[in-house]
């Protein structure tokens, strides 16, 4: 029976594999997309550890979570900026449509002076 409430999503309990190294993540959400983040940060440890001589995996770890948040930060900017160029640019045509607006007003007003 039915106590009003809604239906509660269950958690589930997925196993990913990163760095040689399996974890459960309860998600309730797309285990795809779960799937495709462990899949990121796999590839960016052994990316980092590639190019590092350490094989310790906590310092490794420590090195890509740096590069991702450096990642991170830097879409971060250039979305500040896209953001700054649209409010800028959304600016300039209501500034226009302003102005087209006004012209059309007063357009009107010319002719009946002049007839």
């Amino acid at each position: 029976m039915s106590n009003g409430n809604p239906p509660e999503i269950a958690d589930v309990s997925i196993q990913v594999e990163i760095y040689n190294q399996t974890y459960s993540i309860r998600s309730d959400g797309d285990n795809d997309y779960i799937f495709e983040l462990a899949d990121y940060v796999d590839r960016k440890m052994r990316d980092i550890s590639s190019g590092t001589m350490t094989v310790d995996s906590l310092k490794v770890a420590i090195l890509a979570a740096l590069h991702i948040a450096d990642e991170f930060y830097q879409l971060k900017d250039q979305q500040a900026q896209t953001d700054a160029q649209l409010a800028s640019r959304s600016a300039e045509c209501a500034e226009m449509l302003d102005r087209v607006i006004k012209q059309k007003d007063t357009l009107p007003q010319e002719l009946e002076t002049e007839q």
